[in-house]
């Protein structure tokens, strides 16, 4: 099936790895993390020393990426930034470094519409082109091939990327002009981070009056408040499992990028504020790096004084 690159081997990232290899693509990938290369390596993949060594091999390039800024610089820049807690003692070149850069760059970032806008304008005067390819779903969610694509950029480059869409996920959407998938993405993590609550503050709710958790639960699911984030989360909420497929700390970051468009619309988005502190609470209280599903801790915190 030829060869993908991919930059970003977190939770996102493995999953879409392990997609590609099942659809019998060879994945080159790079992660500031050593831990993270060697397990590209026992999926299957082979790990190499850069973004740029990365590109030099392939001609289509995958990210998975915490934030927009962190895509410019692997894109970009021959530096990276510190993180995971630490500066890299080198600093390995980005894509554009690369002899022959790739001519395709799909981007999963949940990130900044402009910011992504800008830098598909940049590569495209270079005649890469980057197609703003947001995910709606958990790294289970890939990892299974539930998950929804919505890629926006340019209609071509979509189409020359379809084998790799259609390899990851039966749900995929076109959205036009680059910039609308992180906004798409943007809207719909919206709704379904307030799901998401509404769920965990029902639970608590339900369990304070004295029902019985678990048949609760299944009851939501054939009334009119069914929402899917009761299969993806309910019995991670009921079962305090919060290993992350999706992490609270990332949450917060796109509840953030929903407030500042808000903002810049001249929208008001109450319940959206009010998402935004019980996050902050949580991280405050060391649950960042915990899975979504966690937020029902912050909700129990919460008692009436």
């Amino acid at each position: 099936m030829g060869s993908i690159g991919l930059i970003g081997i977190g939770l996102v990232g493995t999953a879409i790895a392990e997609r590609l290899l099942a659809g019998r693509f060879d994945v080159v990938g790079f992660d500031i993390d050593s831990a993270k290369r060697e397990h590209l390596e026992e999926l299957g993949g082979k790990a190499v020393s850069s973004p740029a060594e990365v590109a030099q091999q392939v001609g289509r390039v995958i990210l998975s990426l915490p934030n927009t800024d962190i895509v410019r610089q692997v894109v970009a820049r021959p530096s990276w930034p510190c993180f995971h807690g630490r500066q890299a003692h080198a600093t390995p070149p980005g894509i554009l470094e690369a002899k022959t850069p790739p001519k395709y760059i799909i981007d999963t970032t949940t990130g900044d519409p402009e910011e992504t806008m800008a830098l598909a304008q940049q590569l495209a005067e270079r005649e890469v082109y980057l197609l703003d390819s947001t995910i709606s779903g958990s790294s289970r969610q890939v990892r299974d091939k539930e998950a929804v694509f919505m890629v926006a950029g340019n209609k071509a480059a979509f189409e020359a990327c379809m084998d790799i869409f259609q390899t990851l996920s039966e749900k995929v959407f076109y959205l036009g002009p680059s910039g609308n998938g992180s906004k798409a993405k943007l809207a719909s993590n919206l709704i379904l981070g307030l799901n998401r609550v509404a769920l965990a503050e029902g639970l608590v709710f339900a369990g304070k009056m004295g029902l019985e958790l678990q048949t609760f639960l299944e009851l939501l699911k054939v009334t009119p408040a069914y929402s899917a984030v009761m299969d993806v989360k309910g019995k991670k909420m009921l079962n305090d499992d919060f290993t992350a497929e999706s992490r609270i700390r990332q949450h917060h970051k796109d509840v953030s990028l929903i407030l500042k468009y808000a903002e810049m619309a001249g929208q008001q988005l109450p319940l959206s504020k009010v998402h935004l502190d019980v996050l902050e609470k949580a991280i405050e209280a060391g649950d960042g790096d915990l899975d979504n599903a966690a937020i029902i801790r912050e909700i129990k915190r919460r008692k009436r004084n």
